[in-house]
């Protein structure tokens, strides 16, 4: 799929705004604060169902009751996201649907600076990151990540009844507990080996396409800190074993809920080790991995969104940038 143009009325800034979109790189310049990041925005709404960053009623214009989103692709069809102060609706086909079905949403990967902060923010942000590179190609990892959380909150609103109404733990709860725990040790184990299965594939090339920005002969790795590599059963065991805890706690300790994903620069933590410059090639260098691991999987060429991607690279670092992503379309924004 290309784009062919972007049009927008009353998003954000833009009363009205037009782009012609190349089959290559598109190169959005200009001064800070005059909506250059809104019209990513809008592509990556388009194609993905929502915003990355705000609610429908944030984006529209201060000075309006509607906002209106066309994309057009060089096929000839379009894609069409309303906005009316209430609902969205989009109109993909000549159909009507209050969400983007997921047979119409397209694969992007998405360069913001706040990506910058991966490295040094919480596990759990991390986690919502790769979670979502996952579930973008495997449909099973979606389930059971989806399935593990609603046991997850099961469980933890039963721990919590039970330690605020200082209930006596019968046979009825110790019934249900050994049930949440089947499920969770089935999704669990299911998840850590996805998990563990895809981390493997991103650190193959991690380091190649880091250099390949970076030009230098520095080595990263992501490192899946887990405590759950454990076949279902000893994860059940592990649950098992852990309840009195939980049980004080009002909450599950052990799970694959507690991960996290640590990177590595030449063999130590990257967070508080590489300067900012390597911080934004080791970003970009996921970015490489995450494009050609969505490629691979779904024989799509994923969209490119960078914005304000030139900050802190040199020329040749940028040129190397722009060449990596040479046979994708690539919609960038930059000052300079």
């Amino acid at each position: 799929m290309l784009i062919d143009y972007i049009k927008l009325n009353n998003f954000r800034i833009h009363k009205e705004y037009y782009l012609k979109i190349k089959p290559d790189t598109t190169l959005i310049l200009g001064a800070n604060g005059i909506g250059k990041t809104s019209v990513i925005e809008a592509i990556y709404l388009v194609l993905r169902g929502k915003s990355f960053k705000a609610t429908d009623k944030e984006i529209l214009n201060r000075e309006s009751e509607f906002y209106r989103i066309e994309l057009g692709k060089t096929d000839g069809e379009k894609i069409v996201a309303t906005f009316d102060g209430n609902k969205k609706q989009f109109l993909v086909q000549n159909k009507k649907s209050a969400r983007l079905p997921k047979k119409d949403k397209y694969p992007v990967i998405l360069f913001l600076p706040e990506d910058m902060h991966l490295i040094s923010t919480s596990p759990t942000k991390r986690r919502n990151y790769f979670d979502r590179i996952l579930e973008e190609f495997d449909l099973n990892y979606h389930h059971n990540l989806l399935m593990y959380e609603k046991t997850l909150k099961q469980r933890n609103d039963l721990l919590k009844k039970i330690a605020i109404s200082e209930q006596e733990f019968g046979l009825e709860s110790e019934s249900v507990f050994f049930s949440l725990n089947i499920m969770l040790s089935k999704y669990g184990t299911a998840i850590n080996q996805t998990r563990q299965r895809y981390i493997g594939k991103i650190n193959e090339k991690m380091t190649i396409l880091y250099r390949s920005i970076a030009q230098n002969l520095d080595e990263i790795e992501i490192y899946y800190d887990s405590l759950c590599g454990l076949s279902q059963n000893e994860y059940y065991k592990r649950l098992d074993a852990e309840f009195r805890i939980d049980l004080m706690r009002g909450a599950t300790k052990f799970g694959v809920h507690r991960d996290d994903f640590l990177f590595k620069f030449n063999g130590v933590l990257a967070d508080g080790t590489a300067s900012r410059g390597e911080t934004r090639s080791i970003i970009l260098a996921l970015k490489f991995n995450e494009a050609e691991l969505i490629e691979t999987e779904t024989r799509k060429k994923p969209v490119i969104l960078l914005d304000d991607v030139f900050s802190e690279l040199d020329k040749g670092r940028q040129t190397a940038l722009v060449e990596k992503f040479k046979n994708h379309q690539v919609i960038l924004t930059s000052v300079e």
